[in-house]
């Protein structure tokens, strides 16, 4: 999961204040110290953890709760609204219209993987991409931008031998929508970068430019998008690797408070891997409330959204495990669903799913299909009839072990049955703080 320690951190600190019995100045600071210490080990600037422990410190104990709201649930809502204040108040906004993009950022950062992610967004989204291969100090990245382009069938530019000769080229014959323009890699502080940059602005004249940051850079973003700022004007940031460092609450941290949104997060490798970043729906998830917006979108895409809701509901047949198999491509990783639906992000209930079912390997995934269409439709709807005799035929007429039938049928039981006790996320419209996650939009 993506910041997978610094999650497992607020989650626990959210279940701690759930179970106080009394909400005390003494609970209070045990509490906050024990967030302070998951933030700091997420390397999330120490001046910003005390700030932000001094603003709940002074809201939950000097301040008296809203109407209607005990002061657990103000402590609570209270912390949500600082950890999201923390990871940035605002959601970007990419515009769904003809521009010219430039992506500017230090060697390593993930830019040119990042260029074939845009451009991916943005051909699902009905707009003509091309990506423009402005790289000419990385030996490899001109040919790394090609296979991403045949690999996307969008046109990727690169005539000329000089950065602002490719991008003059491309400028004077790219009919596209959209223009995706690689650049070299280096650190802001690097003179000839910064000429580079400049020269290239002057030609494309850009409708936006992102800033690259990789998660694993920590506290350091915050300079690094200062300085680049400074040189050629950034509109955006796009945070890279979120899925690899625990680092990654500090960077986010550090980019929202350099002045500029964060627009876009990579989550992956893959090229689907990536998707705006929304504080309020990443809060969410990391605290495990899910996101079923951000489910219900990834659906969509993959045309597959009956199989999300009927999830929700705890509706979950063989059919719809069926479904979820084939478009597990499009939609990334049961993990990553998962992690969308409330109460299944890394808590209990997702402890009790298989071992190594949540990111089934491709191979067995061929094979769970094979078995599934060797059933029949009634077998899909009722798995529970499948005994000893129906497992023989279908693993005959699959060509599968009843070994793996078994198993199979084993791991579908287990997830149907942590599907029905999260009630499609109804388990956070009962309870204590049900009355809490409906004011601010959680698991609803």
């Amino acid at each position: 999961m993506v910041l997978d320690k610094l999650g497992s951190g607020l989650k626990e600190t959210f279940r701690r204040i759930a179970g106080l019995g009394i909400v005390d100045k003494e609970a209070v600071e045990r509490i906050v110290r024990d967030l302070q210490r998951t933030l700091i080990q997420s390397d999330v600037d120490v001046q910003i953890v005390l700030g932000m422990s001094q603003n709940i410190k002074n809201k939950v104990l000097k301040e008296k709760p809203p109407k209607g709201m005990t002061i657990k649930e103000y402590f609570v809502k209270t912390l949500y609204d600082e950890i999201i204040n923390l990871l940035g108040r605002e959601k970007g906004k990419l515009g769904l219209k003809p521009s010219r993009i430039l992506l500017i950022g230090l060697f390593g950062c993930g830019k040119t993987t990042t260029c074939g992610k845009l451009a991916l967004w943005f051909k699902k989204r009905g707009l003509s991409t091309a990506l423009v291969a402005c790289d000419t100090h990385r030996a490899a990245a001109q040919d790394q931008l090609k296979q991403i382009g045949k690999k996307l069938d969008v046109n990727v530019y690169s005539e000329g031998k000089k950065p602002e000769d490719i991008a003059k080229n491309a400028v004077k014959k790219a009919k596209e929508n959209v223009l995706i323009f690689d650049s070299a890699g280096r650190d802001a502080l690097d003179r000839g970068l910064a000429k580079e940059l400049k020269n290239l602005g002057k030609i494309i004249k850009p409708d936006e430019v992102f800033l690259v940051i990789p998660a694993d850079i920590g506290q350091a973003a915050r300079k690094q998008s200062e300085e680049f700022n400074k040189m050629v004007g950034i509109t955006g940031l796009i945070v890279t690797k979120l899925d690899g460092t625990a680092k990654g609450g500090g960077a986010l941290a550090a980019s929202s408070v350099s002045g500029s949104n964060v627009l876009m997060i990579g989550v992956g490798e893959k090229l689907e891997n990536f998707e705006e970043y929304d504080p309020q729906r990443f809060v969410s998830r990391l605290i495990g409330y899910g996101d079923i917006q951000g489910l219900l979108e990834k659906a969509k895409e993959a045309g597959a959204e009956e199989t999300a809701k009927k999830l929700m509901e705890g509706k979950f047949t063989l059919n719809e495990f069926y479904e979820q198999l084939g478009s597990l491509q499009k939609m990334g990783s049961l993990s990553s669903m998962m992690n969308m639906i409330p109460g299944l992000s890394g808590g209990a209930l997702a402890k009790k799913l298989p071992k190594d079912f949540l990111d089934v390997q491709e191979d067995k995934m061929k094979r769970w299909k094979f078995i599934i269409d060797s059933m029949t439709p009634g077998e899909r709807e009722e798995p529970d009839v499948i005994k000893q005799s129906r497992v023989q035929r279908i693993a005959k007429g699959s060509g599968t072990t009843q070994a793996e039938v078994r198993e199979l049928l084993k791991n579908y039981r287990q997830i149907k049955k942590v599907l029905k006790m999260t009630g499609g996320g109804k388990a956070f419209k009962r309870g204590p703080l049900a009355k809490l996650a409906k004011q601010f939009g959680l698991g609803a």
